[in-house]
């Protein structure tokens, strides 16, 4: 699961927050590296982050047991606490560069923004991606139409089957089954 932000004065406008640095543990400089991400494999040496003001964090080291990092040129603990509570970020450039998906998986940014459709009828359009316990959750803005209606002005669907038949990334569209009646009972 990762965060979006939108950062005006950032080149690449759209950011993924995808861990957090903590504590400095030892005496070496390590630092906790708590994961926001479901793609634990892009924290490996060498690999590149932003910081939230756009300053390149490179990590060294990585120690996955002991869920520890270390930043090239930072090796005391003095020296880390400039990082201690710093967010890191990605683009979704990088992201689809450096992870390699499954067949059927798709990058939770990517279904952002598709319409819902059951049937013909578009139910809304998808605003986040939530996970709440293990499964994941399509949160829908309702359509206007709906909305008119009577309905709730958004409601959560389950990304899974019964309820998914097809999602198309390309056309940014969702068809689903069952989820009207999820709708009317919100």
């Amino acid at each position: 699961m990762v965060s979006v932000i939108e950062s005006m004065s950032n080149p690449h406008k759209h950011l993924l927050h995808v861990a957090t640095l903590g504590k400095t543990v030892g005496l070496r400089g390590d630092m906790k590296l708590h994961i926001k991400s479901d793609f634990p494999e892009q924290f490996c040496a060498g690999a590149e982050f932003l910081s939230k003001d756009s300053k390149k964090i490179i990590l060294d080291a990585v120690n996955p047991a002991r869920g520890t990092v270390r930043l090239k040129g930072i090796y005391n603990p003095q020296d880390t606490k400039a990082y201690i509570n710093q967010d890191l970020f990605t683009t979704y450039e990088a992201t689809r560069e450096n992870i390699q998906l499954q067949e059927g998986e798709f990058f939770w940014f990517d279904i952002m923004g598709s319409k819902v459709f059951e049937g013909p009828l578009e139910l809304g359009i998808v605003q986040e991606v939530e996970r709440i316990g293990i499964v994941n959750y399509l949160s829908v803005v309702t359509s206007s139409e709906l909305v008119a209606k009577g309905e709730s002005k958004n409601f959560l669907i389950p990304y899974h089957t019964p309820f998914l038949i097809e999602t198309d990334i390309k056309a940014k569209t969702i068809f689903v089954e069952g989820c009207l009646d999820i709708l009317q009972a919100s």
